[in-house]
């Protein structure tokens, strides 16, 4: 995705000013309610005109101000998925999904409503009424509706907001999967910091309706460590699982991780709080964790009673939180190997 945006949207007493330049395929942008990110979601969208400035994607100029372009949402081939999927309430599932597709220009189908029927596992919902859809299957049937307008980029603004735990951690996948098989550039906004290292590899944060910086995922998520009472959570991606006993065994690159959970996907997503791995000088003699790690330090960060360590454990980061105390008796410093200890227990499924 290219994408250039210079645009400016004066809304009562609050000013959007959104002037940045994208050269990737899961970008997020990230801030609290009311910063300016729907604002800018509906100009990109075409359903909100700019006072001024320009929008450009790849070769084709969607709204510039000085020539007077302002191209009209079914037009500009950009897919929208809100958080309230919006579905029409006297169509069955099958004719949801074909409305656009049919309003698609044939040259322009690439994506065959069978396939994406068969990526979000949709085909025993077909015939039915969309109201006796769960939240989720109304999500997926949404995101599946816009798919199949063979867009050149898909927003999506706030899409899990109105789900619960359990559902989000059962319609991420199905999502990943989407951008992945059809290699659509995907536009995430949202204010949850969880969901965008989830979705997204770069982030575009919004303060006030101005883009306040543009930064790697993990960079963001890193930074709001120093936040008083803020922690860091790992996201570790592992594979299948396989029998340990009546434990799990995980692949984390050339590290083997033992869980208590079973994840039944071909990658599954743990999260694991800095706060719940130990440090040792040395291996221990025994322990009831499962899991002890070699690592190596890389880095060290200090923010009042809080010590942030990076290691490096095999092929993986690592990052583990502990206080100033133990970091001296420690006596650690970049590049002194540690042994990290972590119970089985301690991973949380997210997906």
């Amino acid at each position: 995705m290219e994408l250039e945006v210079a645009i400016q949207k004066k809304l009562g007493a609050f000013q959007c000013n959104a002037k940045f330049t994208l050269n990737g395929d899961r970008v997020g942008i990230f801030g609290v309610s009311g910063s300016g990110k729907s604002t800018i979601m509906h100009m990109l969208a075409g359903l909100l005109k700019p006072d001024s400035g320009r929008i450009q994607l790849g070769e084709a100029t969607l709204f510039d101000s000085m020539a007077g372009i302002n191209v009209p949402p079914e037009k500009r081939r950009v897919g929208v998925v809100f958080q309230h999927a919006h579905l029409f309430p006297h169509m069955s599932v099958h004719r949801n999904l074909l409305y656009g597709w049919r309003r698609t220009p044939v040259p322009d189908r690439h994506i065959q409503p069978e396939a994406i029927i068969e990526v979000l596992q949709l085909g025993h919902l077909l015939d039915r009424g969309v109201n006796l859809l769960s939240g989720g299957e109304r999500q997926r049937i949404a995101l599946a509706r816009t798919v199949l307008t063979c867009p050149r980029l898909i927003l999506m603004d706030e899409p899990l907001a109105g789900l619960d735990e359990e559902l989000k951690s059962q319609i991420m996948p199905y999502l990943n999967k989407v951008f992945y098989n059809f290699e659509i550039p995907l536009l995430f906004i949202s204010h949850s910091l969880l969901e965008m290292r989830l979705m997204t590899e770069q982030v575009l944060v919004i303060e006030n309706g101005q883009i306040a910086r543009q930064v790697a995922i993990e960079e963001l998520a890193q930074s709001t460590w120093a936040t008083p009472r803020q922690g860091y959570v790992n996201l570790l991606r592992l594979g299948q699982p396989h029998p340990h006993g009546d434990l799990w065994a995980y692949q984390w690159g050339d590290t083997r991780l033992i869980l208590t959970d079973y994840g039944e996907n071909e990658e599954n997503i743990f999260e694991l709080d800095s706060r719940e791995v130990l440090l040792f000088k040395r291996h221990p003699e025994a322990t009831s964790a499962r899991n002890l790690l070699p690592c190596v330090v890389r880095k060290i960060f200090t923010v009042g009673n809080r010590v942030r360590v990076e290691l490096q454990c095999g092929s993986q980061p690592l990052i583990v939180q502990i206080v100033p105390e133990s970091m001296r008796e420690l006596e650690l410093a970049e590049g002194k190997e540690v042994v990290a200890v972590i119970k089985a227990s301690a991973f949380r499924r997210l997906m």
